[in-house]
């Protein structure tokens, strides 16, 4: 069957007031893979409906469909150079190559594939990236000669987490019937409920999962007081002992964090922090991984009490095996850290 047969059958059912989807599975029930596409049929229909009373395609002016020469090649490679988020239209428009030639020119001949741009935390300095690389050869030696453990690693930071939540798009999809629409997501506004949390987990498990008191924000004394006393004293429970030596603390740069008066009080109970280079959130447990972990598996809530407790839930009923092996990846991550000379690497991670 030609292109003129699809394109008689189209206008005949656009006639009847049949919808493009309808005429679609029709054509693909009766022709299968010689059925005209999902787009081609969108497109003759609503040139029907405006009055278009010709069924055959419009001339094509420029190059053959055929014409994979070393000149359409070259001019496919400089549309692309000038601009990487070029959309197959604005190329087809820029060089007067037929969509199927052009698709063999990208695929078959210059061997490319257009992929999502990747996002960076920071745009880190050449400083910046030999301070990554070095406190990581530094951290990774010490795992390395046996004088570190995973298993005394303990890792927190502070997430914020809306009652509302937003899913990714994948699932957010619903299944609809003809007719019907889909189920509206509305964006979430910069006023919505939120609370702030302040997680602390090992490789075993949780140690902590704080919620932080309304209208409070977290500075050094509340850090000490509200999280590092109450991880402390959870160290000492889960070791049965009396001191918490050999325990290292993972944790960003924020100020509280960094504070003399937070150093001296983890000094005195003698945990270590372990160095952690300047905006390096794929370094952090908590970061790559804890955060949309809760996410991803809360629900929504209607107030804080209830929200504190969907948080705790989650972060309890993550399996062990889980805490484990994200820690067993922050040393693959120190590598890679290293081996990409300092800059991010996720996209590096198959």
């Amino acid at each position: 069957m030609d292109n003129e047969f699809n394109q008689y059958y189209i206008k005949i059912r656009t006639i009847l007031g049949i919808d493009p989807k309808t005429i679609h599975e029709e054509l693909v029930t009766a022709l299968g893979p010689n059925a005209s596409s999902y787009t081609t049929v969108t497109r003759w229909a609503k040139r029907f409906r405006e009055g278009r009373e010709e069924i055959n395609d419009d001339p094509r002016f420029g190059r053959p469909v055929s014409e994979l020469t070393d000149e359409n090649i070259e001019l496919v490679r400089q549309v692309i150079s000038n601009d990487p988020h070029s959309t197959y239209d604005e190329i087809i428009a820029e060089t007067s190559l037929s969509h199927g030639t052009m698709e063999r020119i990208i695929h078959d001949c210059l061997k490319i594939k257009k992929v999502t741009s990747r996002w960076a935390p920071h745009e880190l300095t050449d400083e910046q990236k030999q301070q990554r690389v070095q406190l990581c050869r530094e951290n990774l030696t010490k795992f390395q000669t046996g004088s570190w453990r995973l298993c005394d690693i303990i890792t927190g930071n502070e997430m914020w987490i809306y009652h509302r939540q937003i899913h990714h798009k994948s699932k957010n999809a619903s299944w609809v019937g003809d007719g019907e629409s889909p189920i509206t997501v509305v964006h979430r506004s910069k006023f919505e409920s939120k609370n702030l949390f302040s997680i602390f987990f090992k490789s075993n498990g949780p140690v902590l999962t704080h919620c932080v008191d309304e209208g409070k924000t977290i500075d050094h004394n509340y850090y000490i007081e509200n999280c590092l006393k109450l991880v402390v004293k959870e160290i000492l429970k889960q070791r049965r002992s009396a001191d918490t030596k050999g325990i290292k603390l993972l944790h960003d740069n924020a100020r509280p964090h960094i504070h003399s008066g937070v150093i001296n009080y983890l000094t005195e109970e003698d945990i270590n922090i372990m160095p952690y280079p300047l905006y390096s959130p794929d370094l952090v447990p908590c970061d790559y991984w804890l955060n949309d972990c809760i996410k991803h598996n809360l629900t929504d809530q209607l107030n804080e009490k209830s929200l504190a407790r969907a948080v705790s839930k989650v972060v309890k009923n993550i399996p062990q095996e889980e805490y484990k092996k994200t820690f067993d990846k922050l040393l693959e991550k120190i590598e890679l850290c290293i081996n990409n000379h300092g800059d991010y690497f996720e996209h590096l991670i198959k």
